[in-house]
């Protein structure tokens, strides 16, 4: 069998710096200067990882350097290292996707965002099956694992079982430009083929059943009601939390996360590093949604909330909210958390309970990925 191995460098850098995506090289420039790290290698690695008990039987094709060569080689492949053109971005992913297919590959594998997907639809359409190792800041499209590691175990399935059925998921991206002024306009661009494997690969991002003005409204009431003196609130992104600040008289980050104290503005759209830096030596509390139709409450568009945040916080100093309808969503499957960092991911494995209005809590179950 042979796989194709694609690796966005960038992909997620953008995340806990705050600038909600990398797409441009003026906006890749400026999350460096603000202490970015690449993000994808390692969860790449991850991925691959787990095709380890394979090695002998499969061929990996792959870029030079840190677009798959460094990150199969660190894990112990031997890929075939395609030529490039020295080129990194767009371009230089869609070329490498075109090699690979022309290498007849099998399944193509591929660590980015929703960018990304639309880099790779735009060489491979339908042609071969792909799965996608979540690494963007921006996630939208049905054609990514749940998380890195089930990206790998998606590929496993598939590569070992000769009957495994694909499907058509959704490539979706939005205009990050607009998306930092906090408007979300999603255009879905195509269908790619994925491995059916329906608790591996996440749902396209949904948002939530009817009108949920009722429970949104009763649940910021609650949240205002109990909160504590000379505490620090961080608010995190969505429309499900817009309402608290609203209802308090503040200006209101809809895609980034606000700080508050005494209900008075403390800071505004704040990266990982400002956060850890105001909640030094004091208590925070968090509080968070879910993403409707996925489940991720950490992980998914609010990287800012880092594991080492999660850390300082506390888990019991962390409020879940969703509306009953978002819940439903889900169609039962657990609240997720992917912040990158297994020992922090498995601090939620259980149940949490889910403020979903004024007066009532719902028990669901939470998985740590």
């Amino acid at each position: 069998m042979k796989i194709g191995f694609i690796v966005n460098p960038i992909a997620g850098m953008g995340g806990k710096v705050g600038l909600k995506g990398t797409d441009g090289p003026e906006v890749l420039e400026k999350a460096r200067k603000l202490g970015a790290l690449p993000e994808s290698p390692k969860k790449a690695k991850i991925a691959l990882e787990v095709l380890l008990p394979l090695k002998d039987k499969i061929e990996i094709f792959t870029y030079p350097d840190d677009m798959g060569e460094e990150e199969a080689t660190q894990v112990g492949f031997n890929p075939i290292v395609l030529e490039d053109k020295n080129d990194r971005g767009p371009k230089a992913t869609e070329e490498a996707a075109k090699k690979m297919l022309d290498k007849g590959i099998d399944l193509l594998m591929f660590a980015g965002g929703d960018g990304t997907a639309r880099n790779i639809y735009n060489t491979i359409g339908n042609k071969v099956p792909v799965i996608g190792i979540p690494a963007g800041v921006k996630i939208h499209s049905g054609v990514y694992a749940s998380h890195p590691k089930g990206a790998g175990e998606v590929a496993l399935k598939y590569l070992q079982d000769e009957d495994m059925k694909t499907k058509e998921a959704e490539v979706m991206d939005i205009d990050e430009e607009a998306f930092r002024e906090g408007q979300v306009t999603a255009k879905l661009y195509g269908y790619m083929k994925v491995p059916f494997e329906p608790e591996l690969v996440q749902n396209l991002k949904s948002g939530g059943i009817g009108s949920e003005e009722a429970a949104l409204d009763g649940i910021s009431d609650k949240i205002i009601e109990t909160m504590e003196p000379d505490v620090l609130y961080i608010i995190g992104s969505g429309t499900s939390t817009r309402p608290i600040m609203e209802k308090l008289g503040l200006p209101n980050t809809l895609l980034g996360i606000d700080i508050i104290k005494d209900k008075k503005l403390v800071a505004s759209d704040v990266n990982e590093k400002e956060i850890l830096e105001i909640i030094e030596g004091k208590k925070a509390k968090i509080i968070v949604t879910v993403i409707g139709g996925q489940g991720y409450i950490f992980g998914r568009g609010n990287q800012q909330l880092s594991a080492e945040v999660i850390r300082r916080v506390g888990k019991d100093n962390i409020r879940i909210i969703a509306s009953k309808n978002k819940l439903m969503s889900l169609g039962g499957r657990p609240l997720l958390v992917d912040t990158g960092n297994e020992e922090v991911n498995s601090m939620f494995n259980g149940y949490a309970r889910v403020l979903t209005s004024y007066t009532a809590e719902s028990m669901e179950k939470i998985k740590g990925l």
